[in-house]
């Protein structure tokens, strides 16, 4: 039985490998390799986007809720999935039609002002974090399969995602995340989902067993419920790693509408999860730790091979997440940091853009030094899940300041005209600052009423400061070049020269 499983997950890591080889195929330029050539029909799109923002903590940990908390465990996975609601009904449209490739260079277009560029660092931190701690969530499911240690598994699992996001980029991390979502769809609704909840006597057996009370929708508690949309919801709506999959739609009409469909999947995606997790309480009762749940309902309850599908299922959904962050690492690395923090880079060619109403040099972005990027960060993330232990807390750091320091600037410019871009860098610096400070008090002083760094409040007065500061230095300074607006709201328009290889906004 366990040759079997390992059998089907070794095929699938080889697939993977094979999309690989096949996106490289279709990278002509740099457009191909980070955005898949803004090619994207509306299932490709909406199965790549659901695939990218549903990883290890909505699969695994969405199990895992289930089974501690009942039904009220969907709702981390239902904030996810109503943050991608929420940016493909209200932004995605405008997103995609700006042409771009980072949210950086959305900040440079509308304020046309250099304090925001160094919202890159910030954006590169976070993504760098994310991958690192996807690539430790997969490695577990390899120690629990192939008996392996910690270090082994991450090295294996982060080359065989290296090696496709490498070659490929956008192209084959698309090809290989609708793989996923398939897999995923068939592992968790048309396998997990019937077998568990028939081995558990249904929902009768259920709550005849667990208590009525395992179907509360609060159960986890208000304080959990918050949390989830706070922190997943509001980075939902920023992230370079979900933009950059709005870069690939074809159309402003499939990011509104196949996002959409990709949101509704997420939400159904944690009721199913939370689900499999109640029934597993009640057939496998004596499981330590929620996060064993998963792989445990897959090798102890799932017939012969089911299971090892059903454990590809939690890899794919862990891979399509550090995929995602990798490349969208490389892209802000190579297209924001840089040029913020050394200039020129060395090597890059000179081509033009239009940022402030006039035409503006800037660094090519070409397919071969992508690859070094996507290469160089892959290697430093493998490093970082291997060698620092806690990573969650790097990427709860990384996440707070994401939202409390740049929400703000970024909505701020697509929802509100009067904002400028004195009044975007201030309300950046001010946000992460008071964020930065909330939390190092909360760590030092250990109050018993809050979690330290894994606290809300400090996003909480972050987003404050960073609103108040926002308003009140647009209002008391001058408002954006109007030469900058044009040229914004020409991009808004659509009115943008065809996507090229040399296209950026620094």
């Amino acid at each position: 039985m366990q040759a079997l499983n390992i059998a089907i997950v070794v095929v699938y890591l080889a697939a993977m490998l094979g999309f690989g080889w096949w996106g490289k195929s279709r990278t002509r330029n740099a457009s191909d390799y980070l955005v898949a050539g803004r090619r994207l029909g509306p299932f490709l799109y909406t199965g790549t986007m659901a695939a990218v923002v549903l990883g290890g903590a909505s699969t695994v940990g969405g199990v895992g809720l289930g089974y501690q908390y009942g039904i009220s465990g969907m709702w981390l996975v239902v904030a996810i999935g109503t943050g991608v609601l929420l940016l493909s009904l209200l932004f995605a449209p405008t997103i995609q039609r700006l042409k771009i490739y980072t949210v950086s260079q959305m900040l440079t277009l509308r304020y046309g002002h250099r304090a925001t560029r160094v919202s890159g660092i910030v954006m590169l931190a976070y993504t760098l974090m994310l991958c690192a701690t996807s690539t430790g969530a997969y490695a577990t499911i390899f120690v629990v399969l192939f008996g392996w240690d910690r270090a082994a598994s991450i090295a294996v699992g982060g080359a065989i995602v290296l090696v496709y996001s490498t070659i490929g980029g956008m192209w084959s991390i698309t090809l290989a995340d609708m793989a996923q979502f398939v897999i995923k769809t068939i592992g968790v609704f048309a396998l997990m989902l019937p077998f568990s909840l028939q081995a558990a006597g249904g929902f009768d057996g259920i709550r005849e067993r667990a208590g009525t009370e395992f179907f509360s929708i609060t159960g986890i508690g208000a304080q959990s419920i918050i949390t989830y949309f706070v922190v997943y919801t509001l980075g939902l709506l920023i992230g370079q790693d979900i933009w950059q999959r709005v870069f690939t739609s074809r159309t402003p009409e499939i990011a509104r509408w196949g996002g959409s469909a990709a949101g509704v999947y997420c939400i159904l995606y944690g009721v199913a999860g939370a689900v499999i997790g109640m029934s597993a309480s009640v057939i496998l009762p004596a499981i330590e730790s929620r996060d064993d749940v998963y792989a445990d309902v897959a090798l102890n309850v799932l017939p012969i091979g089911v299971g090892g599908l059903v454990l590809a299922a939690a890899v794919a959904a862990m891979m399509s997440t550090a995929s995602g962050a990798l490349i969208a690492a490389a892209t802000v690395a190579r297209t924001d940091v840089v040029p913020f923090v050394a200039g020129w880079s060395r090597g890059g060619r000179r081509a033009t853009s239009v940022v402030d109403g006039r035409e503006q040099a800037t660094e090519d972005h070409d397919v071969a030094s992508s690859r070094w990027w996507v290469l160089g960060l892959g290697l430093v993330t493998i490093a970082l899940a291997v060698i620092v232990q806690d990573v969650v807390a790097a990427l709860t750091i990384a996440y707070d300041i994401l939202v409390g320091g740049l929400l703000i600037a970024i909505l701020g410019g697509l929802v509100w005209r009067r904002g400028n871009g004195i009044g975007a860098g201030a309300s950046m610096a001010a946000g992460t600052v008071v964020t930065l400070a909330v939390m190092a008090f909360l760590e030092i002083t250990a109050e018993a009423r809050y979690d330290g760094i894994y606290a809300n409040e400090p996003i909480y007065f972050g987003l404050a400061a960073s609103l108040i500061v926002y308003v009140a230095v647009s209002l008391m300074t001058r408002p954006t070049d109007p030469r900058v607006m044009d040229a914004w709201d020409r991009r808004v328009a659509g009115d943008v020269p065809e996507d090229t290889p040399q296209e950026s906004m620094h």
